[in-house]
């Protein structure tokens, strides 16, 4: 071969740049290709494992129990035929409340289930999974992430000095009770840590009244409305709480919150101040806070809460329900709460308390409930000092025609429930149940 032979015109030379350009481009989309699946299974992974932790997205007190799903479980709830129920032991609550060898609270398959409930639970059974089990080390586990500081560990003994009158001794013996309660109840979950970061979202739910040096952390459909008012009035910004409209307590912004103040004005009135909180039967609150937002106009939870509930939780919805958000079901709403991924988060009128103050890590010196809410509110006012003409008021803040919501009426919404979701609502709110002794309610 001469060499003249092996020179290459100029087509042949286009024609194998250009075949080499080709190969090299298909070569690298290949590889792009490849990386972005990579990246994408990754990810994918990391959503999939948050999704199955016990809770979701990290919180500051809430227990992350460990998901112990069986085969056969996850069988049965991916044919959509869940119906689970708590071992008889587990629910004596008097033997097991505080118990350090209490066993893991895990809610077991039992041999029945209607072919309702198998519907009831078509959307929302696999979402539901994370909210099966609770476990006492989970609770101990979630303290150990924290460090140290100059937290308050001991509950304060309350200053009765000003009490003066004797009708109050019954009230001074259950809250002494109470307290005890919720404190021996946090050590045992609590252990020895305490924390150190998220202190200002901790406290962002407290009000301040420095006059009387009072700490007050809201619990929405608890009285807090009402509390507010009286936090007005002991400010000086008003002679009377029967004077103070809806919107001036709750959009006025008169009252300060803790998270307002820097560090070192936290922890003093974290220190030194009386701090309270007012709670409600969990179930109670609940129905009461979806009667309040769902069952009246509303402009602003119809459209932003309402219209997602009925996108995600009601079939053939009409257009009119999809475009103004308004007709929410209970049973949709519940669906809405119980499922971890919630087309819209959560709201402070039906978090957990344990969530909303942070009892376990924030040692209330008065623990006030809404079943005994005048006489708890108007002991507390004697305990801090507060003008002998100043009572509690006992008006409804809204919608004062309504029947007020009360066990009777809440039996009247969950009869629509089936069993296992009355059973997962129970275990959504199982802390609050448990830390301030409320009874289970009859499933």
């Amino acid at each position: 071969m001469q060499p003249s032979d092996m020179v290459m015109n100029p087509k042949q030379v286009f024609l194998s740049v250009l075949l080499f350009g080709v190969a090299g481009l298909l070569l690298f989309m290949y590889l792009q290709v490849w990386i972005e699946e990579r990246h994408t299974g990754r990810v994918e992974k990391k959503r999939e494992q948050k999704s199955t932790s016990a809770w979701g997205p990290a919180n500051y007190f809430q227990p992350a129990p460990g998901i112990m799903i069986t085969e056969k479980l996850q069988e049965h709830i991916a044919n959509q035929s869940p119906k689970f129920h708590i071992p008889e032991e587990v629910k004596k609550k008097k033997d097991n409340l505080l118990h350090p060898g209490r066993p893991t609270r895990v809610l077991t398959k039992t041999s029945s289930h209607s072919q309702g409930e198998n519907q009831d639970l078509d959307k929302v059974s696999g979402s539901l999974t994370n909210h099966l089990i609770e476990s006492h080390q989970g609770a101990k586990t979630v303290f150990k992430k924290y460090s140290e500081i100059n937290w308050p560990l001991d509950t304060r003994p309350l200053n009765k000095s000003l009490v003066k009158d004797n009708k109050w001794k019954k009230i001074e013996v259950t809250q002494e009770e109470r307290r005890s309660f919720l404190q021996e109840f946090c050590k045992k979950y609590s252990g020895a840590s305490h924390p150190q970061s998220h202190l200002f979202h901790m406290v962002s739910r407290i009000y301040v009244e420095d006059k009387h040096k009072i700490l007050y952390c809201e619990v929405p459909k608890a009285g807090c409305s009402n509390w507010k008012r009286i936090l007005m009035v002991l400010n000086g910004l008003a002679s009377s709480a029967y004077n103070i409209s809806h919107d001036a307590v709750h959009y006025g912004k008169h009252l300060k919150k803790l998270d307002s103040f820097d560090l070192k004005g936290i922890y003093t009135r974290l220190n030194t101040y009386t701090k309270a909180v007012f709670v409600r039967d969990p179930m109670e609150r609940l129905v009461s806070a979806f009667r309040d937002k769902f069952e009246h106009p509303n402009s602003y939870y119809h459209p932003v809460f309402g219209k997602a509930i009925i996108k995600k939780y009601r079939p053939n919805a009409c257009n009119e329900s999809l475009n103004n958000g308004s007709g929410v079901k209970f049973k949709e709403f519940v669906h809405y709460l119980l499922d971890s991924h919630r087309p819209v988060g959560m709201d402070i009128h039906w978090e957990k308390v344990s969530k909303l103050c942070y009892p376990c890590l924030i040692n209330y010196d008065f623990v006030g409930k809404f079943e005994t809410l005048e006489e708890d509110a108007n002991y507390f006012l004697q305990l801090i000092g507060a003008p002998k003409e100043l009572k509690f008021p006992n008006f409804k803040d809204r919608h004062s025609s309504d029947e007020r919501t009360n066990a009777q009426v809440v039996r009247q919404y969950l009869k629509d429930l089936s069993r296992t979701e009355r059973q997962l609502i129970y275990d959504f709110y199982y802390l609050d149940y448990l830390m301030f002794n409320y009874t289970a309610p009859f499933l």
